[in-house]
């Protein structure tokens, strides 16, 4: 049972952090990865110092999520660049500088 619960757990972790990287960048672009950063290093201390074995596991799992968006972050940038995902107005400027570069 706790490989199953961990499987299920991580495909939950994965799908929530599909929209955190969205929303992540259409409010805050690339200013984020901050965040992603420092949650990455904490869930990854909670992950070492946690003794249960599945929430370890979990949180280790929350701290790789972190990581992993930091990249998808950049990526999700260049999506709104191509007009896949819609762009913040209040950031137009921000986006007129990228599509110059």
């Amino acid at each position: 049972m706790e490989g199953l619960l961990i499987g299920c757990g991580t495909f939950l972790l994965i799908g929530l952090f599909h929209p955190l990287v969205i929303k992540g960048e259409y409010y805050f672009g690339t200013k984020i990865n901050g965040a992603f950063l420092l949650g990455g290093f904490v869930f990854a201390g909670l992950s070492i110092f946690i003794n249960h074995l599945i929430a370890s596991i979990l949180l280790g799992v929350v701290s790789c999520c972190c990581f992993w968006s930091i990249k998808e972050v950049k990526e999700q940038e260049q999506r709104v660049l191509k007009g896949w995902f819609p762009e913040n107005p209040k950031r137009k400027e921000h986006y007129r500088e990228k599509r110059a570069e």
